[in-house]
């Protein structure tokens, strides 16, 4: 059955750095307080900044990646993750136009990119522009930002990081000259700065109060210096789209759910990089779904049949994951026994016999370091063997973002090849490997995955 797309809007810049995540999750936290119900997306498949809008919206994060998902899933995805929610804030990634590869293989330049969303989506878009060293220079920026593709033409402003008032009269001149419709003055705050690490923000799960006290300062400066009603009434404007909302049952297909296997889920602070698409679409295959949190508790859940590891960054909590030695037994004799185990990033460290020297699991005869570089970008990615979660020969496409290496790099039997790169692991039902797909761009993996639940090993 059809539903039209909410009312919706995209928040954008011209680079990275610009200040969207702190006007985006100030902006969700400010609708919140007001009264009005959003639903946060971000674009791309970062982990960390749905984490803060999660907090400031009360709502799940979920992202938004037309690579990792498929484009023609995204207004699907809206559909279902803003059920009961007013609105739509969509959060961009990097530049507007800044996409996953330039002119290469036929695609478009700003494939993946924010204004490839905002187009697939139908929405406005607001530029959030970071005003410091400017003043009438930012009228060519946005005239150039407003001409290069009138598909995705800014509808208003958001003048970021303005130091006076002084400053202020001379950027709204500035965008008065082009015809840009001014939303909001940010003044610069020292106080919202959120600690970062070797890969970016340090994760809302982790940062505890803190992260709580930075979400309410950036709420409490959108709600003082942008014109509420204005971005709701260009949210409004976005035309009432017909779409088939996106569904883990449809997805997933016909399926016994009659037997419900349990599947443990880590999270906490350990392991935040997850998709909520996950968990829909494990439940929708006959999964019961079960967070464990590898730095508390001391056994996998009863009756546990699979075992799922996403990424996250345990090479922070070192010392809390080495100490849970009940948990970590646990974990390795489910996998000797023949449970089903699917790691990704920060999961595959934790199956490993030590990282950074200090002992994790030993379910891999592997060690894991942090490296001198970070990996980062998308993969496209040939299974090499069967595995609870891939067929040998199956395409997939995923994306790595780590600095820690394994050594070795594969098993016997490794999990995926791109490329001149084979990576990974894959022993009796246990696959592992730095490459993170989202559920969403392949159900038949989860599919895959419970369907060969047989129960508790043993």
């Amino acid at each position: 059955m059809t539903e039209l797309l909410p009312p919706r809007l995209v928040i954008a810049a011209p680079s990275s750095g610009s200040g969207k995540t702190t006007i985006t999750t100030g902006l969700l936290g400010a609708l919140a307080t007001r009264g009005t119900t959003p639903a946060p997306f971000k674009i791309g498949p970062d982990y960390v900044d749905p984490g803060y809008h999660a907090l400031a919206s009360g709502r799940p994060g979920r992202n938004l990646d037309p690579v990792l998902c498929g484009a023609e899933r995204l207004p699907g995805l809206v559909a279902h993750g803003a059920r009961g929610a007013e609105l739509a804030v969509v959060e961009g990634v990097m530049g507007l136009f800044d996409g996953r590869l330039a002119g290469a293989h036929g695609r478009r330049d700003d494939d993946g990119s924010t204004a490839h969303v905002a187009r697939l989506l139908e929405a406005p878009v607001v530029l959030v522009v970071d005003a410091r060293g400017q003043h009438r220079s930012i009228a060519a920026l946005l005239h150039g930002f407003r001409t290069f593709d009138p598909s995705v033409a800014p509808a208003g402003v958001i003048l970021n990081r303005v130091g006076t008032e002084r400053h202020a009269d001379a950027l709204r001149a500035a965008c008065a000259e082009v015809g840009m419709p001014v939303l909001g003055v940010v003044p610069r705050r020292a106080e919202l700065a959120v600690p970062s690490r070797h890969l970016g923000l340090v994760t809302a799960a982790e940062h505890g109060d803190a992260a709580r006290s930075a979400v309410d300062a950036m709420t409490a400066l959108v709600l003082q210096h942008v014109d509420l009603d204005a971005v709701e009434r260009l949210a409004r404007s976005a035309p009432a789209t017909p779409v088939q909302p996106w569904d883990p049952v449809v997805e997933i297909g016909p399926t016994d759910r009659r037997a419900r296997r349990v599947v443990a889920i880590a999270g906490g602070p350990a392991f935040t990089f997850g998709y909520p698409e996950h968990a829909e679409l494990l439940a929708a295959a006959g999964g019961e779904v079960v967070v464990v949190d590898p730095l508390r508790d001391e056994a996998l859940p009863e009756r546990t049949a699979g075992l799922v590891l996403p990424g996250g960054f345990p090479e922070e909590h070192l010392e809390d994951l080495s100490a849970n030695v009940a948990l970590r037994t646990a974990v390795h004799a489910f996998a000797a026994a023949g449970g089903a185990v699917h790691a990704e990033c920060g999961g595959l460290l934790y199956l490993g016999r030590s990282l950074d020297g200090v002992p994790m699991c030993g379910v891999l005869d592997a060690e894991a370091a942090m490296g001198p570089r970070l990996t980062l970008g998308y993969r496209t990615a040939t299974a090499l063997t069967d595995s609870p979660i891939a067929e040998a020969g199956e395409t997939v496409t995923g994306h790595e973002f780590h600095r820690t290496v394994t050594t070795p790099g594969a098993g016997s039997t490794p999990a995926w090849r791109w490329d001149e790169v084979t990576e990974g692991f894959v022993e009796h039902r246990v696959h592992a490997s730095y490459l993170h797909t989202h559920p969403a761009g392949r159900p038949g993996a989860v599919r895959r995955f419970v369907a060969g639940l047989s129960g508790p090993p043993g």
